[in-house]
């Protein structure tokens, strides 16, 4: 089964049910989820000059996921996805894959070229890689022991075609 979610901007009253999906993910290490509130917070209390977009998606006005992307500073046209997540109850509906979606749609109509998506290598990431490269994004780059000894960083791509 696949649901049709709703897809749009996130507000200040959807904060506290994201943070919720953010700190019931268990890929997120706890100093992630606060890096992600403060960028959150960042969005949230300057959407238009912030640097981040964020967006959720809702089912029955339920959120059932999450994702903040933006333009990487000094660069023309590539952008970053910084966080995704989708409710472990509803992953594999097709959530992930109509949010990733929505920002790339965004991010081609703001002029971008490229998108990156940086994770880690460890296990608890295999499902995550699976879903970028199902999404059409390619491993470009690997960094050995970026994050800690045994996790490397990995960087996926995707380019944008032009409008």
């Amino acid at each position: 089964m696949t649901y049709k979610p709703i897809i749009r901007p996130m507000t200040l009253s959807d904060k506290s049910a994201v943070m919720q999906l953010l700190r019931n993910t268990p890929e997120f290490k706890p100093s992630e989820i606060i890096v992600a509130e403060e960028v959150m917070d960042n969005y949230l209390h300057s959407p238009g000059d912030s640097g981040y977009y964020a967006l959720v998606a809702t089912v029955d006005s339920e959120i059932m996921g999450y994702t903040c992307y933006g333009p990487t500073p000094l660069t023309d046209g590539t952008w970053d996805i910084y966080w995704i997540a989708v409710s472990q109850n509803n992953q594999r509906l097709g959530i992930g894959r109509e949010l990733l979606s929505s920002a790339e749609k965004e991010v081609k109509k703001a002029g971008g070229r490229m998108i990156l998506i940086e994770t880690s290598s460890t296990i608890n990431y295999k499902k995550s890689r699976q879903f970028h490269i199902s999404q059409g994004y390619d491993m470009v780059s690997q960094i050995k022991d970026f994050y800690s000894v045994g996790d490397d960083k990995l960087i996926f791509r995707k380019t944008i075609p032009a409008i």
